[in-house]
């Protein structure tokens, strides 16, 4: 067999290993390796000519590697500690709470939640394993066999009914073994984990379905270096005092009923105002770039996501109805209602590019551990695009939506952010040639702008290539926000025409397009990143009016009254409270300005100012005042 491995190909046996192979290689400090874009297990056997490349502890693999083994470490404590605990399912995760960083979880099922005091003692167990050092040995198994050593666990049992190959992992100190159901790879051995800590605990149901038993969720992350953790755990501390959850409940904009309604968030008026001024941007951009707003159904029969592609490949995602013999379901997404508004008349090569947007909810079932806040939850708000186009206009539509977004984030404070282009995942439809195409104009696309970009191999969607936009918060963590998605599938299935020049009928391309993503995300991310201290244009109240005694009332309203009629949020504190109390209170509340006004004021006819910034301004004149801030709201200045 021929291995390729860094440009150069080495002859090597059959029956070789990886981990043999990269010993004659010389080739050190290697967690994992990719062959043909799997990530394998060093004690692997190479399956046949291929190219090879080494995964190391400094990529996000090679982290993802070091996690999933920690997962697996974590399991054996808990199996030592707690013998009738059931181990069902861990792996490497980025759904860490607050932090976007490569962690690991584990699932349990047991009689009662863990404890503070029992994570404690895992932890020990944990810290106790790693000291005696743990090797982990690969091992593939006949099912049956497989069946046998997990007969006390149903859990595993059920796992092992979708598998084709089993695999698994055999963990032992010199005196301690544990055997777990996995595909891996993990670590050799433990020796890379230098440093670990377990974060958290929730419950969820088996496999995200309510009618399944409940299992207990342990969070935890490991590194290769003590300084990275007390790293991480600094700017954990900084990100738990920021935390969306907490500033939405303080400055009243949305709730969580996890008994009504578990991952559907209530916006309040407040923050209704929010998702309004949002909109209000998204939909004066969407008119400048030619794109008409349109309004779909929320639920379609399941026949029209079947013909999509949908039901397939997102079905375990999505809310299915039956209703008088027919199956109907929740849209996840919106494309195949803008298929059908395109396909209402005919088409000709002049109409195109035809753009249609929506802001729309739609409804994907995620898994109760998955859920954090706005920032993942089942019923997503979008700002859905879609562009219907030739082949000869995809690069002029792809690079203008990323010069818009480009341009876009810096009014919301954002200025740095990461690009980057995903192939072809294992799920997909379509030919290898047609996804090589739509790949190739995304890239010439990018190229073109000059911009930089990383690859994600196997992350696209399962009906095209797409770029994604991740912008970059105060904190330092990357979010997901702006997708291009290229589709050549799609208009094929739904028998989508146009009429080209000579006369002939052709098929057009689909651009699906989101420049904010989901704006509860979004939200998430401007909360945490601005502390609640949003720009000035986007505050739910952007100015307070603070009389200083009740005889000061009547002029505190006039003020209100010209505010508002100059379309300024404005509301009027009249509480029987002190002076001081009024104003800590708007800072808590992150209000823009306060208004303060008394007799001199309303002798004067003026009032005076003070910004949340605690800057101070005396003797204004309100039609001055109103001028100034009216300017800033207009432009989405960052300023006060």
């Amino acid at each position: 067999m021929k291995v390729k491995l860094k440009g150069k190909q080495v002859i090597v046996e059959e029956g070789t290993t990886i981990a043999e192979f990269l010993e004659r290689t010389g080739e050190q400090n290697i967690v994992a390796v990719e062959f043909e874009g799997d990530l394998r297990d060093l004690q692997e056997e190479i399956p046949h000519s291929g190219e090879l490349k080494i995964v190391t502890l400094k990529s996000e693999k090679g982290r993802r590697v070091l996690n999933h083994s920690a997962a697996h470490l974590l399991a054996h404590a808990v199996k030592n500690l707690f013998p009738e605990a059931k181990p069902t399912i861990g792996s490497a995760t980025r759904d860490l709470p607050g932090l976007k960083e490569i962690g690991f979880f584990y699932d349990f099922y047991r009689k009662e939640p863990f404890s503070s005091t029992e994570l404690k003692k895992i932890e020990e167990k944990m810290a106790y394993l790693l000291e005696k050092g743990v090797s982990f040995k690969r091992v593939e198994v006949p099912k049956e066999e497989a069946r046998k050593r997990c007969k006390r666990n149903k859990f595993k049992l059920e796992l092992l009914e979708g598998m084709k190959q089993v695999t698994l992992y055999e963990q032992s100190t010199n005196h301690n073994q544990f055997t777990d159901l996995c595909k891996g790879p993990h670590l050799q051995d433990s020796q890379p984990i230098k440093a670990f800590k377990l974060l958290d605990t929730s419950s969820a149901y088996w496999k995200g379905d309510e009618s399944n038993p409940t299992v207990y969720r342990i969070y935890g992350i490991a590194f290769p270096s003590e300084k990275e953790l007390a790293d991480y755990l600094e700017r954990k501390e900084k990100v738990e005092k920021r935390d969306h959850l907490k500033l939405g409940k303080k400055l009243d904009l949305f709730r969580f009923y996890g008994e009504i309604a578990p991952g559907f968030p209530l916006y309040t008026p407040r923050g209704k105002i929010l998702l309004k001024e949002l909109k209000g941007w998204m939909r004066e951009i969407n008119e400048k770039l030619g794109y008409k707003e349109v309004r779909t159904p929320h639920l379609f029969k399941s026949k029209l996501w079947k013909q999509s592609g949908h039901y397939e490949a997102y079905k375990e995602k999505m809310f299915i109805i039956p209703k008088e013999g027919t199956e109907y379901a929740v849209k996840p997404m919106n494309c195949p209602g803008h298929i059908y508004l395109y396909k209402r008349k005919p088409r000709s090569y002049r109409d195109l590019p035809i753009r249609y947007s929506e802001f729309a909810t739609v409804y994907r079932w995620e898994r109760s551990g998955e859920l954090h806040g706005l920032a993942r939850v089942r019923s997503p708000i979008q700002d859905d695009g879609h562009v219907f186009c030739k082949r000869t206009q995809i690069k002029g539509e792809v690079k203008r939506i990323l010069k818009v977004a480009e341009a876009l984030f810096p009014t919301l404070g954002v200025e740095e952010f990461d690009i980057s282009l995903s192939t072809k995942p294992e799920k997909h439809i379509g030919s290898d040639k047609t996804w090589e195409i739509a790949t190739t104009s995304l890239r010439n696309a990018l190229e073109e702008l000059n911009k930089e970009y990383k690859v994600e191999e196997g992350e696209g969607a399962f009906y095209g290539p797409k770029i994604d936009i991740h912008i970059k918060d105060a904190l330092g963590r990357l979010w997901q926000c702006t997708t291009i998605q290229l589709d050549f599938f799609m208009a094929s299935r739904f028998d989508l025409r146009y009429t080209k020049e000579d006369g002939e009928n052709a098929t057009p391309l689909i651009i699906h397009r989101a420049i904010f993503g989901s704006l509860d995300r979004l939200l998430a991310i401007l909360l945490e990143h601005w502390n609640g201290k949003f720009p000035l244009w986007l505050s739910p109240v952007q100015a307070r009016v603070i009389p200083i005694a009740d005889r000061n009332h009547s002029y505190a309203d006039q003020i209100v009254k010209k505010l508002k009629d100059s379309d300024v949020r404005a509301k009027g504190d009249y509480r029987r409270e002190t002076l001081g109390y009024k104003i800590r209170d708007a800072q808590v509340q992150r209000v823009p300005y306060m208004i303060i006004v008394g007799d001199r004021e309303e002798e004067n006819n003026t009032i005076s100012v003070r910004k949340r910034t605690e800057e101070e301004e005396q003797g204004i004149k309100l039609g001055n005042f109103i001028d100034r801030i009216k300017e800033l709201i207009e432009s989405r200045s960052l300023k006060l």
